[in-house]
C-alpha cells in the first residue's frame, strides 16, 4: 500500500450539458483546486479523467468520474486497485440536497444520504468509511401546495447566475478542506472547516 497515495474525487456527470448543474458541483470543485495545484495534464483511465502529481510530499491523484454519477463506484474502484490507494487516504467531493446552498459540510463517513454517486462508491469500495465534503445544493423549492420540481430534475438543473457566484466565491474554502485533508488528514480538516 502507498501510503503517500492520496485519491480526490470530484463527482459530476460527463458532457458539456451538464457542466453547470447542481449534480457537478464535485466536477467543478475539483477542476478549481487541480488549476490552484497547477495539476494540469489530465489523461484518460478507468472510464475516468485523472490528473496524477506530487503536491505537499504527497502523490496524489484528481480523479472525475466519466461514468454518469450512479456508476462512480466502478471508476472509483479501479484507481484505488490501480494505485493502492489506503481507505484512509480517499476524499470524495459531491453535491448535498440536505445542506442549505453553498453550506460545506466535511464527514469521515456515513451513507449515502441518497447520492446514488456516493451509494456506488460505497457498493464498489464495500465500506462506509470515506471521507467526504459535502455542498449543499438544498432542496428544491415548493409552491404553497408543497409541489416542486421532482429531485431527479432538481440535481440535473442549472444553477442561477446568482448561485454560480456564490459557488465562486465558495471555492477557495473548498481548496482549503482538500489541502487540510491532503495535509493533516480528516480530523483537522473536520474541526477546520465544519
Amino acid at each position: 500500500m502507498a501510503e503517500n497515495d492520496y485519491l480526490v474525487v470530484g463527482l459530476g456527470n460527463p458532457g458539456q450539458k451538464y457542466e453547470t448543474t447542481r449534480h457537478n458541483v464535485g466536477f467543478m470543485a475539483l477542476d478549481h483546486f487541480a488549476t490552484s495545484a497547477n495539476c494540469t495534464i489530465w489523461q484518460g483511465k478507468f472510464s475516468g479523467e485523472f490528473c496524477r502529481q506530487r503536491l505537499f510530499s504527497q502523490q496524489m491523484c484528481l480523479v472525475k468520474p466519466m461514468t454518469f454519477m450512479n456508476r462512480s463506484g466502478n471508476c472509483v474502484a479501479a484507481f484505488v486497485r490501480f494505485f493502492k490507494i489506503p481507505l484512509a487516504n480517499i476524499l470524495i467531493i459531491h453535491d448535498d440536497l440536505d445542506l442549505p446552498f453553498a453550506r460545506v459540510k466535511v464527514v469521515a463517513g456515513g451513507g449515502a444520504g441518497g447520492h446514488n454517486g456516493v451509494r456506488s462508491i460505497i457498493q464498489a469500495l464495500g465500506t462506509k468509511n470515506i471521507a467526504r465534503v459535502k455542498i449543499g445544493i438544498g432542496r428544491p423549492p415548493r409552491d404553497e401546495n408543497g409541489h416542486g420540481i421532482p429531485v431527479d430534475h432538481y440535481v440535473l438543473s442549472e444553477f442561477s447566475s446568482d448561485e454560480i457566484k456564490t459557488l465562486t466565491n465558495l471555492l477557495p474554502k473548498l481548496d482549503e478542506a482538500i489541502t487540510l485533508f491532503l495535509q493533516q488528514g480528516i480530523e483537522r480538516c473536520m474541526n477546520r472547516i465544519n
